[in-house]
């Protein structure tokens, strides 16, 4: 990676956001989004705070200058590396007394040393190598999604390809496919109008539920998903549009429909909805509005709830014998629960001796 050398210095004033940052897109910023939303943005979630304390203790440290990609046409200076910093700078210049953010006021040597700031002029295409693995995998990692869409725009923009990429921002090749195939796959999804981000119930968009799931077996052939290695920008068949559009309301829900996510975290909800995907009552389930937990329940073999259940039952019962001597009262409710369950177990065992011995006679039991 080659680090572009062109350096001047330019006022704070004629610094703009880069509002094609991915991680910035991450929150919802657009070209047509103020530099009080960006910069609230960066203060929120960006951790702006540490830096304001630092440069109006110390200054802005010229060893390290911003990244700018000039647009001549439009005589515009575009911050593609230094946002955080772009904003701690306007936030301790513009500081006014009632800001409830507690900027502090800095000195007239500090303010000084901000009145023109060094900056490296170059282009996105010609800094991207050098800012990928600064970017993605730096100090501060991205997001999945700030990664995807990071890789998407070098990979159209650019005719780089994904192996590529990977080598310079430090990611393994598949790793890099992965994300891209999630990013087609919901952009996809808006693309044929079957879901849209903005309808998302929550206000993050966990991009990691969907990138992750589709890797998983039930996942994939609900949405008869084409695998990352092809790459394309259409991984999902025309046929599984309708498909794909409920996948992603249960994994983002609907403001609009007021529908909540089934998926809540990762684990175990994802895996839950993977495996009722793989059933078709499951499925059913799910599209009649039942919770995840029941379809999950609805798609396991009988076998392992059967297995799961006599386990716990077991233990139960352990844990009251245990207690059976300073907990037990003498109560007649008591008795009668224990002689309930004392029937239910000779029950199961005499059925499932019947079932593993069918010629085998019962045993004779007390009345």
């Amino acid at each position: 990676m080659t680090e572009p050398n062109t350096t001047t210095s330019l006022k704070p004033s004629s610094l703009e956001f880069d509002r094609e940052n991915p991680r910035l897109a991450e929150y919802g910023i657009t070209k047509k989004s103020s530099d009080e939303e960006i910069t609230d943005i960066l203060w929120d979630a960006m951790d702006v705070r540490e830096l304001v304390q630092s440069i109006s203790a110390s200054g802005f440290f010229t060893h390290e200058p911003l990244i700018v990609s000039s647009e001549a046409d439009k005589n515009r200076n575009i911050v593609i590396e230094g946002n955080r910093r772009l904003a701690a700078i306007r936030l301790l210049l513009g500081r006014k007394a009632d800001d409830t953010r507690g900027i502090p006021e800095i000195s007239k040597q500090v303010r000084d040393s901000l009145a023109a700031i060094p900056v490296i002029k170059t282009t996105r295409k010609e800094a991207w190598r050098y800012l990928g693995f600064k970017h993605v995998n730096g100090p501060a990692k991205w997001s999945s999604y700030a990664k995807a869409k990071y890789i998407s725009d070098i990979h159209s923009n650019y005719r780089v390809s994904l192996e590529d990429i990977a080598k310079q921002i430090g990611d393994g090749h598949r790793t890099v496919q992965r994300l891209y195939r999630g990013l087609m796959v919901i952009e996809q999804a808006e693309k044929e109008r079957v879901y849209d981000r903005e309808d998302r119930y929550n206000q993050r968009f966990a991009f990691s539920h969907l990138y992750t799931g589709l890797d998983y077996d039930g996942v994939s052939e609900f949405l008869d998903l084409k695998p990352e290695t092809q790459e394309t920008a259409s991984p999902v068949p025309k046929k599984k549009l309708n498909e794909l559009g409920e996948l992603c309301v249960w994994l983002y829900g609907s403001k609009k429909k007021e529908t909540p996510p089934l998926i809540q975290s990762q684990n175990p909800d994802l895996r839950q909805l993977d495996a009722a995907l793989r059933s078709r009552e499951a499925v059913a389930a799910l599209r009649s509005g039942s919770t995840l937990s029941k379809a999950f329940e609805i798609s396991r073999p009988a076998s392992s709830v059967f297995e799961e259940a006599l386990i716990a039952a077991k233990r139960e019962l352990s844990t009251a014998r245990a207690h059976l001597t300073t907990g037990y009262d003498k109560s007649e409710a008591l008795l009668r629960i224990a002689g309930s369950i004392a029937e239910v177990a000779d029950d199961i065992y005499e059925e499932m001796e019947r079932k593993r011995s069918p010629g085998r006679k019962p045993r004779m039991t007390e009345n």
